[in-house]
């Protein structure tokens, strides 16, 4: 989409140097753009210029890739592992991994659960965090993740707050959708909680976010227009045209962009009843410590 190819049809210029321009304008520090698969870790990380880094995985939903791989699984998981070492300095997770039980028709659950855990196994190797999706699967995500936490934790040296309760993270769920009750779950077992446009769009949504620590927030973008029409409240953002009706000034209708993570704080700091700059802080601050970014330098 960012090429203006939307289902193999061009309808505009390419202006990915505006998106990133708008994103750098709205006071985005920097990006993590995710890679669901091996033959996308390439294109991922040479996307990944200065303060964009990448993550390197294979999504559920792809799991059947994995194991038709030439080699297999164990071949697929080493190519993973070649890819991270030509991109070390872009890469800062294994993922998007994990379960996804809502589209089934993609990848069967035992394939899934087998890729999963081989990229648990890759994360410790490699000393990287985790980039977890969780869809209608949280029980058997948590059966298969928690045994591993204490060794990936030391292969992250991750050091252990003062307060018990908080011990240090692998990873983040991405786009939360589940209850509150597992959102409470994973924040116990030390994860960080990913909102975005997707985690906002019932009441029971916007009960679980507030119920989220701000200490455990992560902010991700995604267009909210779903959200606005279950939550009239959620504030209308800026207008969006047409792929076809496209202006290098605007952003593009249906099509996610970075800057838009500010529509999804605003919300959020709403539903926490803090102020933007705080809510931005902890997310700012959360991300870094668990990707450990290396802004600036990259």
């Amino acid at each position: 989409m960012f090429r203006g190819v939307y289902h193999e049809k061009t309808k505009h210029l390419p202006d990915l140097e505006q998106v990133l321009a708008r994103a750098e304008a709205a006071g985005v520090a920097a990006q993590i753009v995710t890679a669901g698969s091996l033959s996308e870790v390439d294109e991922a990380a040479a996307i990944s210029g200065r303060n964009l880094f990448c993550t390197a995985g294979c999504h559920p939903t792809r799991a059947v890739e994995l194991e038709s791989y030439p080699g297999g699984a164990a071949a697929y998981v080493e190519a993973l592992a070649e890819r991270v070492a030509a991109h070390k300095h872009k890469v800062v997770a294994i993922g998007e991994c994990g379960l996804d039980y809502d589209r089934l028709h993609f990848a069967p659950a035992e394939a899934q659960k087998r890729a999963f855990d081989a990229q648990l196994e890759l994360a410790e190797r490699l000393r990287l965090p985790l980039f977890l999706h969780s869809r209608a699967a949280h029980s058997d995500l948590v059966s298969i993740l928690a045994p591993r936490l204490a060794a990936l934790r030391r292969a992250l040296a991750a050091e252990e707050p003062a307060d018990e309760h908080s011990p240090g993270s692998v990873g983040v769920v991405h786009s939360f959708t589940g209850t509150k009750e597992e959102a409470e779950e994973l924040v116990r077992l030390g994860l960080f909680i990913g909102i975005n446009g997707c985690s906002l769009k019932t009441e029971e949504n916007l009960q679980v976010v507030r119920s989220i620590p701000l200490t455990r927030i992560m902010l991700e973008t995604a267009v909210l227009a779903a959200a606005r029409e279950a939550n009239p409240d959620i504030p209308p953002g800026p207008d969006r045209v047409k792929p076809e009706k496209w202006r290098a000034d605007a952003l593009v209708k249906g099509r996610n962009e970075p800057s838009a993570i500010v529509d999804v704080a605003l919300v959020v700091a709403q539903l926490k009843g803090v102020s933007l700059a705080e809510l931005a802080e902890h997310a700012f601050n959360n991300t870094q410590r668990l990707f450990a970014l290396d802004l600036y330098n990259n």
